[in-house]
């Protein structure tokens, strides 16, 4: 406790004398030329300080008038704001709702209008002209297909072949969907005409097909293999006429069945002929349609010369549908007999 005492007896000691150095009195100086002579200055002097401080005045004046300014705008444009964003808070003004009643008969009048700009064709109406731009989109006309009896399959549907029949006669075959036939024969000449002739091959056992399918290979360069087709020829390398190709067209999976298999094994795309009885089992495309009457298989290898020099094109000289069906044939021999 002294020593706080002494401490703080020390300090108002120092702040006593360093009050009193203040008040010490004033030396009087004493009068020379000199001093008159500072003396006058003196007034000149204050003088100058007082124009500075007035233009030192001036200047926060100036500024504080400025701030007052810019507090002002920035006061009328929060206002301005404010009042731009309450505008679109004013309460909408609520229309009266209108009755059930008024909202039909308002419709009924739309309706109305509406009826006797667009006319609404019918279910059946639709229906023609669908099958008509179908018709009119086929590779040949509808009634070709008809004649040449490619929609025939057998009485013996596969599971791969059923989505393709459009139903059954009475005498229990089955009926293919011509339009699906024709959307397949597009399908296969598309695919067909990926591949160049010398790659290809084409197996045709049935003898129904052989006068087709050597024009089909005379008029497109592709090898084909009638009546018999030569074991191991796709995958034995010793012998003399060991042929490497990239697609094999079978034309009856049942009678072709060497070629489909030889093709398999060496991993090679096949094009397959499918009646409602042939499986699809190893196919890469497929054509649906009757596979055993010379009609209708003139009728596909005429689709698919005729698709495959278009596509590659190869000016070949290809004779009329009526060849290849037969009826040129049939019209000649009934000529000759008077008929």
């Amino acid at each position: 406790m002294a020593e706080e005492k002494v401490e703080e007896k020390t300090t108002e000691e120092l702040a006593e004398a360093e009050s009193l150095k203040t008040e010490k009195p004033v030396e009087e100086i004493p009068s020379s030329p000199n001093t008159v002579a500072s003396l006058k200055e003196k007034p000149a002097e204050e003088k100058l300080q007082g124009e500075e401080l007035e233009k030192a005045d001036e200047v926060k004046a100036n500024a504080s008038l400025e701030k007052e300014a810019e507090a002002k705008t920035s006061a009328s444009l929060e206002k301005a704001a404010e009042a731009e964003s309450l505008e679109t808070e004013k309460p909408v003004e609520e229309k009266p709702e209108k009755s059930i009643e008024q909202r039909k008969k308002e419709l009924l009048e739309k309706v109305k209008k509406l009826k006797g700009k667009v006319e609404k064709p019918t279910t059946e109406e639709l229906k023609k002209q669908v099958k008509i731009k179908k018709r009119t989109d086929m590779l040949i006309p509808l009634e070709e297909y008809v004649k040449a009896g490619i929609y025939l399959g057998t009485k013996v549907v596969t599971p791969a072949m059923r989505p393709f029949v459009y139903r059954r006669r009475a005498d229990g075959l089955a009926i293919f969907n011509t339009d699906l036939i024709d959307e397949k024969l597009k399908e296969g000449i598309e695919y067909l005409s990926k591949f160049e002739a010398k790659d290809v091959i084409l197996a045709c056992k049935r003898q129904a097909g052989w006068k087709a399918a050597e024009k089909f290979s005379e008029l497109t360069g592709i090898r084909v293999f009638t009546k018999k087709y030569p074991a191991g020829l796709l995958t034995n390398t010793n012998l003399d006429d060991f042929f490497e190709n990239e697609l094999t067209i079978v034309t009856d999976s049942w009678l072709d069945k060497n070629a489909l298999n030889d093709t398999i094994n060496v991993h090679k795309k096949v094009l397959m002929v499918c009646d409602t009885n042939n499986f699809a089992k190893g196919a890469d495309q497929i054509i649906i349609g009757n596979n055993k009457s010379p009609k209708s298989l003139g009728v596909i290898f005429y689709l698919l010369t005729r698709g495959y020099c278009k596509a590659k094109k190869i000016d070949a000289d290809i004779p009329d549908l009526e060849w290849w069906t037969g009826e040129e044939e049939e019209f000649q021999k009934g000529a000759s007999r008077g008929v």
